[in-house]
């Protein structure tokens, strides 16, 4: 007989959770649970509200109304101890340039009132976890804008807290960057550090985070798995190739009730399903018998990108 799994801790947990400035509602009754050990995706369009939520549990903001909680610590009644177990990390941050890299983190180590001979081996660990150890000595207005980002994750991990905040962390960063601060992401995950990450790099948080949630103008659409979201909202898509009259294809296949969209695309059709249960063969059943000459049929892989599309209208406060 198998022993059931453990449910999952709760690492945050929001009820109700509002923030309005005037006349604006940025959250509006935020509902949202992250377990521990998640490398959660917090996704939406600039104006969403994700910011506003990362500020919250990060204590820089209080709740209009509503509650959140880190790691069972309320975040208005008892700020002091969710600093002590959360780094958060906002888009844009500011770095002494002119200080070397040892100085500017034993320096916020002091701040986190490390004993200074744990410091030096705590400074020593975070820049080799985030792949600067050679850098060391560098001046901080000589790195490159990727490795200030890395430098700004190990700010966040100098006093090794449970759970990180990272909004934005690959924004403006060259493809070799992003790849290197995912491949720290996912190290730091395996530690057992808990991550909720903002961006708007869908396909690299497709295959980083385990667990996602979507917000637009406030409000929660989605949060759950990965494969759950697009198993929900993606509906099956084909691409059909045809010898031509693309566009007269599409318009005969939007007539079938079967067929959520059509769409003529350079000599293809994209051609999106109304339903799981509905048998793709009845696109080939449409043409052949029109006269239309199919060269290729094939299923398109829903990702990320294409169901968040399909679920937000792209509306912003």
């Amino acid at each position: 007989m198998t022993t059931p799994a453990a449910p999952p801790i709760p690492a945050v947990s929001t009820a109700n959770l509002t923030r309005v400035y005037g006349a604006m509602t940025a959250l509006d009754t935020l509902n949202l649970t992250v377990n521990r050990g998640d490398l959660f995706g917090f996704i939406g369009s600039n104006g969403a509200g994700k910011t506003t939520t990362l500020r919250i549990l990060a204590t820089f903001l209080t709740p209009t109304t509503g509650t959140a909680f880190v790691f069972g610590h309320d975040v208005v009644a008892a700020p002091n101890e969710v600093r002590r177990i959360l780094g958060y990390m906002p888009d844009f941050f500011g770095v002494y340039k002119d200080m070397e890299v040892t100085e500017y983190l034993d320096f916020f180590g002091a701040c986190y009132k490390l004993p200074a001979a744990k410091r030096e081996q705590t400074v020593k660990d975070v820049l080799e976890l985030v792949g600067l150890s050679e850098k060391r000595g560098s001046l901080i207005g000589a790195l490159s804008r990727g490795m200030q980002q890395r430098l700004g994750l190990a700010r966040v991990l100098i006093h090794d807290p449970q759970i990180l905040l990272l909004d934005e962390p690959a924004s403006g960063l060259d493809p070799r960057a992003r790849i290197e601060m995912m491949a720290v992401l996912q190290e730091l995950q395996r530690m057992g550090k808990t991550i909720i990450i903002s961006s708007h790099i869908l396909s690299e948080l497709e295959t980083l985070c385990n667990r996602v949630a979507i917000i637009e103008r406030g409000k929660l659409i989605y949060a759950g798995s990965v494969q759950g979201m697009e198993q929900k909202h993606g509906g099956r898509i084909y691409l059909v190739k045809l010898a031509a009259d693309s566009e007269k294809a599409a318009e005969l296949l939007r007539t079938r009730k079967e067929i959520a969209e059509a769409t003529a695309l350079d000599g293809h059709v994209k051609v999106t399903l109304a339903g799981a249960d509905v048998d793709a063969s009845l696109i080939a059943e449409t043409l052949v018998p029109a006269g239309f000459r199919l060269l290729e049929l094939r299923e398109e892989e829903v990702g990320l990108e294409e169901v968040f599309l399909r679920v937000t209208k792209g509306e912003t406060q």
